[in-house]
């Protein structure tokens, strides 16, 4: 994702970013805040990705943005009543029925003149038969589009650090678990679609303990022209909350 692949063209031009699967807690709950955590307990996260267009190298601005994930326990709201130890159906994008109505670790920013958004959330942890990740959803709206829900041009998911991963995991109480987080090269979709370029640039906030949190960065480079094959215009009305 965050590749410059043009050694000769004034402006850099971007690898285009694999998709990668919505996941079974795929939700469209039209929250447009930069504070997604609402409160959920875990070290705090702020993240900030950068939207390119992967063939010019110009930011989207303007582009809409979606993400969601885990909490640090590894439940999703929506379904903070599913064991997050049993394995999901991962390939089926919400397949997980909704069993509450929490919104947390959920929400959507639009990019500002330099392709960016920010958000304030937790560092994720995991639900079995993963490694730590988050979702996203890039949409490309303008003028009145942006009341059109159903223009995705891209999904992905992206991976955290495995050093970092480890010393959170580890200092968090995590006991009692069922299992223990994937690598994130244990997970074959991060191998087959570059995972290395979907893994977040990571440091901490504070210089002596990892309690202060963490920032995350990532540039993606992406197609606007075109439609996803991960979230299509009918699964909105599936799974609108």
């Amino acid at each position: 994702m965050e590749r410059d692949i043009s050694a000769t063209s004034s402006q850099p031009v971007y690898q285009l970013a694999p998709e990668q699967i919505a996941g079974p807690y795929f939700r469209n709950p039209k929250l447009l805040r930069r504070n997604i955590s609402e409160g959920a307990e875990g070290l705090p996260l702020l993240l900030r990705l950068t939207i390119v267009d992967a063939m010019t190298g110009e930011p989207v601005s303007g582009a809409l943005v979606d993400i969601w994930h885990c909490n640090a326990l590894g439940a999703c709201s929506g379904g903070r009543r599913i064991n997050p130890d049993l394995e999901a159906g991962a390939q089926v994008i919400g397949s997980n029925p909704r069993t509450d109505d929490d919104t947390s670790l959920r929400g959507r920013q639009f990019c500002d003149q330099h392709g960016r958004v920010r958000f304030t959330t937790v560092y994720p942890g995991f639900y079995a038969g993963r490694a730590l990740h988050v979702h996203v959803a890039v949409r490309i709206v303008g003028g009145n589009d942006y009341l059109d829900e159903r223009n995705v041009a891209w999904v992905g998911q992206l991976y955290f650090p495995e050093r970092v991963s480890r010393a959170v995991l580890n200092a968090r109480d995590c006991r009692g678990r069922a299992f223990t987080a994937l690598n994130s090269s244990e997970v074959c979709r991060y191998s087959s679609l570059d995972g290395e370029g979907s893994t977040l640039t990571v440091w901490p906030i504070g210089r002596d303990s990892h309690e202060d949190g963490f920032f995350g960065h990532l540039t993606i480079g992406i197609d606007t022209f075109a439609a996803s094959s991960q979230i299509k215009p009918e699964d909105f009305d599936k799974y609108t909350v």
